[in-house]
């Protein structure tokens, strides 16, 4: 195994505030598949949504890309069995990462939030 590539992103959190009161930004953000439930709080939601934009511009990054030849809808934070994060990537996102890194990697991603900010740290790695 070898890292391909690392990225970690910083977000203010208050700043997704516009965001979490448009539908259209979160349609143009955001998979349908990340959105958080309608009765979450206002806090909540903008911490839910800047963690995942972090984890977004992070990926960008970790691909060397930055956010270039892809839609950030494409890049999505899911969760696994054990309800840690993972991202998934569909379309051109996925066509650039299996190009730079083939067919056998592994994403590894890390959130965190507190109040004012939010957090993202993530690794891809090459499997052989």
């Amino acid at each position: 195994c070898m890292i391909f590539g690392v990225g970690c992103d910083i977000t203010k959190v208050s700043r997704f505030e516009k965001w979490v009161l448009s539908e259209d930004m979160i349609k143009r953000f955001y998979n349908e598949s990340e959105c958080i439930s309608e009765s979450a709080g206002l806090q909540r939601k903008c911490e839910f949504y800047a963690s995942r934009f972090a984890a977004k511009e992070a990926f960008s990054k970790a691909l060397g890309t930055g956010i270039r030849g892809f839609n950030l809808n494409e890049v999505f934070i899911s969760k696994d069995d054990n309800k840690k994060p993972e991202i998934k990537v569909l379309g051109n996102a996925k066509k650039l990462l299996e190009e730079k890194c083939g067919e056998k990697y592994k994403i590894h991603v890390s959130l965190s939030h507190e109040k004012e900010y939010a957090l993202a740290f993530v690794a891809i790695e090459i499997v052989s």
